[in-house]
């Protein structure tokens, strides 16, 4: 396989992609055309916001294209003019129809942030923080009709960090994706490299995440709270509900209860200066917290604007 011969279409859209993108530019490979989510409102005043493919996109000369659904013949058509040799999928958010993933003379390959067949589905980095796994990775699969479930074509894998988020291991993981994409794609273009089915009994599923689902609940132990504080970051955030409000939650660390304090779960304390939470085997913390419309601060800050009125509880989901 010749890079420079091979006509690519790009699917992505978040930062995620972005590494795969470039690294294919970088590569040699012939990318005919960006295929990403349409621009979307973001911030207070609701402009128009590129995706971060699109931005790459159009910095690297690539065409790009823009679609409310795949499901419509005329975007197949589009796609199908391009004449791809091969399809490659990083973050796009849109399920492939089989005949869509038909049309590429060579196929489709998609560049996922796990370890499969651990974690498919649209959540995985967010899923392995959570689940407190100990390393993740990511995969180069053969694309399948059913979600996430298509042969490997070569994995790499990295440890989770105590510190890590969503958000620096996403960034880590997009690194990692983009390299193991351009030296696994000429082997399995060629041949010489095989892609191995998923073991299926090993499968294990993410949801698409809600804004809701940063809450935390009243079932967690407070290792699993701070988890979720890192996991959540950058979206949804965690939070709680404190007078009624959103109270986000993007720093903290586990404490122990005290030995001789019955303190009932969601309960607002303090501990060492700084708010905390109470869950059934520990406090959770409070290192970094955001009130609605305000900056983040410090949870010392925080403590200090009560005023010594801190509400003696906060609502779990």
């Amino acid at each position: 396989m010749k890079p420079a011969e091979t006509r690519v279409v790009f699917m992505g859209s978040p930062a995620f992609a972005v590494p795969s993108l470039m690294a294919l530019v970088g590569a040699g490979y012939r990318v005919v055309a960006a295929v990403t989510q349409p621009d979307r409102p973001a911030g207070r005043g609701a402009r128009l916001a590129l995706p971060d493919v699109k931005q790459a996109a159009l910095e690297a000369g690539i065409p790009v294209l823009q679609f409310e659904t795949l499901k419509a013949d005329a975007a197949r058509e589009e796609i199908a003019g391009l004449l791809p040799d091969l399809i490659v999928v990083a973050a796009y958010g849109k399920i492939l129809s089989r005949r869509l993933l038909a049309l590429p003379r060579r196929g489709c390959v998609n560049v996922h942030a796990s370890l499969l067949p651990r974690w498919r589905g649209p959540s995985p980095v967010v899923a392995a923080i959570l689940a407190g796994d100990a390393e993740t990775g990511v995969s180069i699969m053969e694309m399948a009709p059913a979600m996430d479930a298509g042969p490997i074509i070569a994995r790499a894998s990295t440890p989770v960090l105590a510190t890590d988020t969503a958000g620096s291991l996403s960034e880590r993981l997009s690194v990692l994706g983009a390299r193991l994409l351009v030296e696994s794609l000429p082997g399995w273009y060629g041949g010489a490299l095989a892609a191995v089915s998923q073991e299926e009994s090993l499968a294990t599923y993410c949801p698409l995440l809600r804004k809701e689902d940063g809450q935390l609940r009243r079932e967690m132990t407070a290792a699993a709270a701070g988890r979720a504080v890192r996991a959540y970051d950058p979206w949804p955030g965690a939070f709680v509900l404190y007078r009624g409000e959103r109270l986000g939650i993007w720093k903290g660390h586990v404490g122990p209860r005290p030995i001789d304090e019955e303190i009932p779960v969601g309960t607002l304390t303090i501990s060492g200066g700084v708010p905390a939470v109470a869950f059934g085997d520990g406090l959770l913390l409070l290192d970094e917290v955001q009130r609605p419309g305000a900056r983040r601060q410090s949870g010392r800050d925080f403590l200090n604007g009560e005023r010594g009125r801190l509400e003696p509880g906060v609502t779990l989901a």
